[in-house]
């Protein structure tokens, strides 16, 4: 962590920190302490490299989910900081996303199981870099689905960089890579001359390619 943040945030503050590849996280989430967050190393998904499971992709073609995106973004964001015990999101966080939300910047893609909230995934469009925050998971595979159907949005829209901060377990299974924070910076520069839309695109014939390359990846 680089340093505390000011007490209160703005989106204008958050999208020169995101151009910058720092971003806030707070102590937790009764706390009102905020930190810029600037790691040495970054998780990053290539979008050309995206791996989906034989399983998964068997569940996302079976449709058995209602896929929304930012149908429910103050939702998403909630549910992902009540989805654990430790966590960096607190309401000035929520505030200041969900007015990033308003303002076009933030977006969510919804997974809905028999009309309730199942899973969900959010983060920040910025030119041609989206910046994944969190996700969460309400059934079995729910933040998978998301994930998958986000990354579709993504490179349908154009984007050229899927940020998710961190390499966890949960992240290696769809091909995260770790790359050094010089070697982000410039994959961000390039992203941000970059304009991508988050609305625009096939999106429906993208999920058909990420999932067709399930076929020849092992599960």
């Amino acid at each position: 962590m680089s340093g505390p943040a000011p007490s209160k945030l703005s989106p204008e503050l958050v999208l020169r920190a995101y151009a910058c590849g720092i971003f806030p996280m707070a102590e937790g989430r009764r706390r009102g302490n905020i930190f810029w967050v600037d790691p040495e190393v970054r998780g990053v998904l290539p979008l050309d490299a995206f791996h989906v499971s034989k399983s998964l992709a068997r569940t996302v073609r079976r449709g058995v989910f209602d896929i929304t995106r930012d149908g429910a973004f103050g939702s998403v964001i909630r549910a992902c900081a009540e989805a654990r015990p430790e966590t960096w999101i607190n309401d000035d966080i929520i505030d200041v996303y969900c007015e990033l939300h308003r303002l076009g910047f933030a977006h969510s893609v919804e997974v809905w199981l028999q009309g309730k909230l199942a899973g969900g995934i959010y983060g920040v469009a910025l030119g041609g870099a989206f910046f994944g925050e969190s996700m969460f998971s309400g059934t079995t595979d729910g933040s998978k689905v998301a994930l998958v159907h986000l990354a579709a949005h993504l490179k349908a829209g154009g984007f050229r960089l899927f940020d998710v901060q961190f390499v966890t377990d949960h992240l290696k299974q769809f091909g995260v890579v770790e790359v050094p924070a010089r070697y982000f910076l410039e994959r961000l520069d390039e992203a941000l001359a970059v304009q991508a839309d988050f609305y625009s695109g096939d999106v429906a014939a993208a999920l058909g390619g990420l999932l067709a390359q399930s076929r020849t990846q092992t599960s």
